[in-house]
C-alpha cells in the first residue's frame, strides 16, 4: 500500500467513525471493549479514553508499563492539536518528508505522531475526546482502536 493509499484509508476511517454523542457510558463501553479485545489476544497494552481534559477510562494490561502512559499522553496531544488521528498526522508528515518537531516547533518529549490515538468526533461539534492504545507497533495500536470503535458504533 502506498503512502497516498494509506492516508486515504485513514481519512476515510475518520469521516466514517463519528459518534452521535459521547458520554461516560460510551467511554466505559468502548474502554471495556478494548480491554476485552486486548485480553483475549494477550496484548500488552494500556488503554485510555478522554473527553476534553477528563480521563474517563484507563486500563493497563499485563505487559504494559508506565512508559505506555507517557506515549498515550504524547499521542493525545497530537489529536488535540491537529483534530486527526496520531497515525494520520504521522503518515501525512512522513509522506512529505517532514518531522513533527521541525515543522510545528513542538517538543518530541510532549508530542508523538505515532499510531494509536483516534479522535472522538461528534458531527456539528468536532473533536470532543480521544481514544488511545499504546503498547504495540503503531499500525497495530491504530487498528485495535479502529476495530473497537467500529464495534461500538455498530451497537454490538
Amino acid at each position: 500500500m502506498t503512502d497516498d493509499d494509506l492516508i486515504s484509508r485513514l481519512e476515510e476511517q475518520e469521516q466514517r467513525l463519528t459518534f452521535a454523542r459521547f458520554d461516560n457510558a460510551d467511554a466505559w463501553h468502548l474502554g471495556s471493549l478494548l480491554v476485552d479485545l486486548a485480553t483475549t489476544r494477550e496484548l500488552p497494552v494500556a488503554v485510555d479514553i478522554r473527553r476534553g481534559t477528563q480521563q474517563l477510562f484507563h486500563a493497563a494490561l499485563p505487559g504494559s508499563t508506565a512508559d505506555n502512559d507517557v506515549w498515550i499522553a504524547r499521542k493525545v496531544r497530537v489529536v488535540e492539536r491537529f483534530a486527526a488521528s496520531s497515525f494520520l498526522v504521522g503518515r501525512r508528515l512522513a509522506a512529505k518528508g517532514d518531522a513533527l518537531d521541525a515543522k510545528y516547533g513542538v517538543d518530541p518529549a510532549d508530542y508523538a505522531a505515532h499510531g494509536g490515538a483516534f479522535p472522538v468526533r461528534v458531527p456539528d461539534v468536532g473533536v470532543v475526546g480521544v481514544v488511545t492504545v499504546s503498547g504495540l507497533p503503531q499500525a497495530d495500536d491504530h487498528a485495535l482502536v479502529v476495530e473497537a470503535i467500529e464495534t461500538h458504533l455498530s451497537g454490538a
